[in-house]
């Protein structure tokens, strides 16, 4: 393998950049997260974003330019490639989207829970209780986590009993108290449900710890714990690991891929801690490392509570720390910024949406070029093993040298 440089993937969790051509089958169409979030906006400043390509890859995405108001001057000066990518994987959940950029698209349907009440069938509760000592689950319903917490916080406490949740996506999600209910046991608690949702091809179960005395006051923490089944084929992140390099991941990587592929793994959380572990690890990496970062707040904490604000000042956060990251770079190093998925706050329900998503490559010696529309996901993942010397994947196009 090639170990001359290293590269990076900040993957921008939900920052779906409008045109999804299957749209229409999600009941997502005219979803588009930047274009809607910069036109309620009015002035959204990511310069650095714009220099290296970003709108014009949304406007080629969709047939219209993100009405972001002017920029201030970017301070990185760097060449670039940008596009956006089409996805393949039949849906457009968190696990989907990962795996198809890492050169795995999701060739077969997920299980998922009904959205009223009850989701859960009545057979999987009772076993879950039963194993786990429970005297019942709260919820059972799709819902919002945070809304959902402070509905039933209190009777939580009271019962002892967890908060049991799904959503549009392929999951069974369990909410409780760190303090009343305890970590440990929440942990616990997931493990068996994760062995008894298999029989329904649920992709995963989400630990949702909280804190707090009141519904005013609940408030998730950052040991959040995703349990998940593995993706059905090696990745880019197998093939760069056996090959003898190194997959450094931060902030919910590791539990997407169920720590397949992964040589270390950094917990953080918040767009500033993530950032800052993502540019810690990426100094600290040699040659022949990668370096992928989930940037779960877009998602988690702006898109699914449809904070349109909330999201804008976000991306003019990530967008301010793009400079960092460049000052790292060596001479043969390269960064990618992309997305899972789309989250348009400004759209109907809570749920991800269907959309294009954002291909940006760039570095000192990367060759400046619009590389269009790329038909999956798994380009990225083709480009990346390409620049590190590794055996070409089953899926996906390079852009490397286009």
């Amino acid at each position: 393998m090639n170990k001359t440089g290293k590269a990076v993937i900040l993957m921008m969790d939900s920052f779906g950049i409008g045109g999804a051509e299957d749209a229409a089958q999600f009941n997502d169409e005219g979803a588009n997260t930047l274009g809607h979030i910069a036109q309620t906006r009015k002035k959204l400043n990511i310069p650095n974003l714009t220099a290296l390509g970003l709108l014009q890859a949304a406007e080629d995405s969709c047939g219209s330019k993100p009405q972001t108001g002017p920029q201030s001057p970017a301070r990185i000066q760097m060449p670039s490639k940008y596009g956006f990518m089409k996805e393949i994987s039949r849906g457009k959940d968190t696990s989907s989207g990962h795996w198809e950029m890492a050169g795995c698209p999701v060739q077969f349907d997920w299980g998922y829970f009904p959205p009223q009440y009850p989701s859960f069938p009545q057979e999987l509760v009772d076993k879950i209780c039963q194993e786990a000592g429970l005297p019942g689950i709260l919820g059972n319903k799709a819902a919002s986590g945070t809304a959902i917490i402070e509905e039933l916080g209190l009777e939580h406490i009271k019962t002892g009993k967890p908060i049991c949740y799904t959503s549009a996506d392929s999951v069974f999600q369990i909410a409780a108290h760190e303090k009343h209910f305890g970590l440990e046991r929440l942990y616990k608690v997931c493990e068996i449900a994760f062995k008894h949702v298999k029989p329904y091809n649920i992709a995963r179960v989400i630990a949702r710890p909280f804190e707090g005395d009141a519904p005013a006051t609940f408030k998730r923490t950052k040991n959040r714990h995703d349990y998940s089944v593995t993706p059905p084929n090696p990745t880019l992140l197998d093939a760069l690991k056996n090959a003898g390099g190194e997959v450094i991941s931060v902030g919910k990587i590791a539990d997407i891929f169920a720590k397949q592929g992964i040589t270390r793994a950094i917990k953080a959380s918040g767009l500033e801690e993530l950032w800052n572990a993502t540019l810690q690890a990426f100094k600290e990496a040699q040659p022949g490392s990668l370096v992928f970062t989930n940037f779960v707040d877009f998602d988690m904490t702006w898109g699914h509570r449809r904070d349109t604000e909330g999201y804008a000042q976000g991306l003019e956060y990530f967008d301010q720390r793009l400079p960092e990251l460049a000052a790292l770079m060596g001479p043969q190093d390269i960064a990618f910024i992309t997305a899972d998925h789309g989250c348009d706050p400004t759209y109907q329900g809570t749920d991800h949406t269907r959309e294009h998503v954002p291909a940006i490559l760039f570095g000192p010696q990367v060759t400046s070029k619009n590389i269009g529309a790329r038909e999956t996901y798994a380009d990225l993942g083709q480009t990346a093993a390409e620049f590190f010397g590794l055996a070409p994947l089953p899926f996906g196009k390079s852009f490397l040298h286009e």
